[in-house]
């Protein structure tokens, strides 16, 4: 090499040149990222199965409302609970397609969406953390023999509803209830099986909450009938929305008469009221 020739550069690696692959997975075993991160959300998921036969017929419709309507927990505020109907509930990191869809499901701890845009399309329970505290199914002729774990799980299949509530999700109630036979179910989850409560009446009390279901005879949507529907802990069944309303209206109808009975005492005294 001749004096004038300048000796060879090394050229240092920029980021570019680095391998991001290896990067990453040391930064991953350092620092791991959250599941929903990695796993598939409930964007990434179907939120519906155009192939399922039938649809929820009336009484799926209305039951879960008068559910939704009345569970109002001493104990858990309306922004501490979600309540699931009809929805997919993804419960198995290792299979993401496997789902099953509950007529109604509690889960205690997770918020309810406060704006329509954050509305879930699925409840996916690697995304959410927590499993439901409670699952309802309604039984249906066809559905009645898989509710009620008659069924079992085939080869190379996803398990059967009752494996996944109790084997995957482990949640600590399930509850069945059967229209037809005036039939209330429930099953508490102890160690790793559920066992079935003896009810002494069609109702059960969940001290968690500090709220109890049971089957009231009743109309509801203008529909009479035999319902699931929450109790307190004086036995008084939850008012409904309509009830509610209803109630406020005679308390206001009530406040206004008391103040004209009053009104015409007065005025019988002598007091000119517009002079007060």
């Amino acid at each position: 090499m001749s004096q004038s020739e300048a000796p060879p550069q090394k050229t240092m690696p920029t980021m570019y040149d680095l391998p991001s692959e290896d990067i990453d997975e040391l930064d991953s075993t350092i620092h791991p990222r959250p599941p929903w991160e990695t796993m598939p959300t409930m964007y990434d998921l179907p939120s519906e199965d155009p192939e399922e036969p039938g649809l929820p017929d009336e009484f799926h419709d209305f039951q879960p409302q008068l559910l939704r309507e009345t569970c109002q927990s001493p104990i858990y505020p309306q922004e501490e609970m979600f309540i699931g109907t009809d929805l997919n509930l993804y419960y198995d990191g290792r299979h993401y397609s496997w789902y099953k869809r509950p007529d109604w499901f509690l889960v205690l701890g997770v918020a309810a969406s406060k704006k329509q845009e954050d509305m879930r399309l699925s409840y996916v329970v690697w995304q959410e953390v927590l499993a439901p505290f409670l699952i309802v199914e309604l039984l249906s002729p066809g559905t009645e023999a898989e509710d009620l774990g008659q069924t079992s799980r085939s080869a190379n299949k996803p398990p059967t509803k009752w494996q996944a509530y109790e084997q995957y999700l482990r949640s600590p109630y399930y509850v069945i209830f059967d229209r037809y036979e005036n039939k209330l179910r429930v099953f508490q989850l102890v160690g790793t099986k559920y066992q079935a409560v003896e009810l002494a009446e069609p109702k059960f009390w969940f001290s968690e909450l500090k709220l109890g279901v049971g089957v009231w005879p009743g109309k509801y949507q203008d529909t009479e009938g035999l319902w699931l529907r929450w109790y307190n802990e004086n036995g008084d069944w939850i008012p409904t929305f309509a009830e509610r309303a209803e109630q406020e209206t005679q308390r206001a109808e009530q406040e206004k008469q008391r103040a004209d009975k009053l009104a015409e005492k007065l005025r019988a005294l002598g007091v000119n009221l517009d002079e007060i």
